[in-house]
């Protein structure tokens, strides 16, 4: 095996690999607010609100994330030119880019599994602790800002590290829709060099080390907030 080729990839390298963390952490931290939204929706909303939610989680999570990718660049993207004035726009040079469909389609799906774990996480909060609350005289937003929100996220926390990890390795998918992340680099390193599998093998480690860094981090949290029973 030969990695020479690092030595003049390099910069592309870097490149590539801030593309994958900028899209993990965009589509990860839109996507929680998000999440918190339609979870609340789901368990204290109205029959309608109830509904819609219920729906979009549904539609996101039961069809495969690279055809929402495709709708959303083969489709939307290809009617925003014909919006009056969108050309120029000060927007048009990020909407123009895959990397925008990217972000917005991994934001809009990693939303959906979210707000399953966080409807389950406030389910499953105690209600003597909302009683509690309820009892010293908390409003509504109040006791979910300072009681019910952040013990759902406490109870959900391993899920929501195990589903940080699943959208990591769902970011390749940009590669489709003409981002030059990581995985797309190592497409180019291979056309160029005819060489399969030391590209590859260096996005694996990427993409280890990577999780370590999320699942280690998660742990460390846990340990700084522990679960009280």
């Amino acid at each position: 095996m030969s990695f020479s080729w690092i030595d003049a990839y390099w910069p592309l390298l870097l490149t590539g690999a801030w593309q994958t963390v900028s899209l993990l952490v965009i589509s990860v931290f839109f996507g929680f607010l998000i999440a918190i939204g339609l979870a609340f929706a789901q368990v204290s909303g109205g029959p309608l609100t109830r509904a819609l939610a219920q729906g979009y989680c549904t539609f996101f999570r039961g069809t495969p994330l690279l055809i929402q990718l495709w709708l959303l660049y083969y489709g939307v993207g290809s009617l925003l030119p014909m919006i009056p004035g969108i050309r120029q726009s000060l927007f048009w040079p990020i909407l123009r880019e895959g990397f925008f469909f990217a972000a917005v389609s991994f934001t809009l799906n990693y939303a959906a599994y979210e707000a399953e774990v966080l409807r389950g996480a406030l389910l499953a909060v105690p209600k003597g602790e909302l009683e509690a609350g309820r009892a010293f005289g908390m409003s509504p937003w109040r006791l979910t800002r300072r009681i019910w929100l952040p013990r759902a996220i406490r109870i959900a926390l391993p899920t929501i590290g195990g589903e940080i990890v699943m959208q990591l390795k769902a970011t390749p998918l940009a590669f489709t829709v003409t981002v030059m992340d990581l995985y797309a680099v190592a497409t180019k390193v291979r056309q160029d060099t005819l060489l399969v599998y030391e590209p590859l093998i260096v996005v694996t480690v990427f993409y280890l080390v990577i999780t370590a860094l999320i699942a280690g981090t998660f742990r460390l949290v846990e340990r700084q907030i522990p679960m009280r029973r």
